[in-house]
């Protein structure tokens, strides 16, 4: 068993015993001596996210991490697009559960996914070997943090991974992409990364009618998007949160 029971591909329930197995189990991830140390901890849908102490701030709603990813970023942004080649970019891989979330969908789909994600901090092996998400996929999930940075591995004929350690400030942002997840920290937190000059690049790298998705819905980070050039709108967020942003590049720019 992987922890909690599984509807239509994802955690529905939280089994408490899971819970106890990971406090007393890895203590290590929930001392005060490993405070830049992330710790996992369960959400309300069963699923894993990880919370980090000197930040105060979670990888993911702690409402539900698999609702959250799946509501915001493949119901909301993936499924919007329907080309048959998709390019999709992501900013803040983190745990990989969007990625792999993604290549589950671009299965279900049969539609080619080049998913390009950024991340500066990745997570140590230690901390994704306790990570667990769909039982059945857990390979997969453990592939996609196994595979060399830099390069773009298949992880199947659909979906195609890179993984580029950057800073989203640094990144060359110079292709077309056709969706992009939003996936950093709260700008209250990480303010550096929701800035006005990444969302011009990023603006100028989609394609025609491409799609952005974030949880936040912040009112001076709309205002930021539609400086750029997007059309933005506020749209019902993920359980737990009243509303979420996406953004489309106009196909008459």
């Amino acid at each position: 068993m992987n922890g909690w029971s599984q509807t239509q591909g994802f955690a529905t329930e939280p089994v408490f015993y899971y819970i106890k197995i990971l406090y007393f189990c890895f203590p290590k991830y929930n001392s005060p001596k490993n405070m830049h140390t992330p710790c996992i901890e369960i959400s309300a849908d069963g699923s894993p996210t990880l919370f980090l102490p000197d930040m105060d701030e979670h990888y993911h709603s702690i409402n539900g991490a698999i609702q959250e990813s799946q509501h915001v970023y493949i119901e909301a942004g993936f499924n919007q697009c329907l080309k048959n080649t998709i390019h999709v970019l992501e900013l803040g891989f983190g745990t990989g559960l969007n990625a792999l979330l993604t290549a589950m969908e671009a299965e279900r789909r049969g539609v080619q996914v080049i998913y390009t994600a950024l991340e500066k901090y990745p997570l140590s092996d230690e901390i994704v070997e306790k990570l667990h998400y769909f039982i059945e996929k857990q390979e997969w999930f453990q592939k996609i943090h196994s595979m060399e940075w830099e390069k773009a591995v298949a992880l199947t004929p659909l979906f195609t991974l890179q993984k580029i350690r950057t800073d989203f400030r640094d990144f060359s942002y110079s292709y077309n992409c056709d969706v992009v997840y939003y996936d950093a920290f709260a700008p209250d937190k990480q303010p550096e990364v929701w800035s006005q000059e990444i969302f011009d690049n990023l603006f100028k790298a989609m394609s025609p009618a491409g799609i952005l998705t974030t949880y936040c819905a912040k009112g001076h980070i709309r205002r930021m998007m539609q400086h750029a050039g997007f059309s933005v709108e506020r749209i019902p967020g993920p359980p737990g949160k009243r509303e979420m942003l996406r953004a489309r590049k106009s196909t008459l720019l």
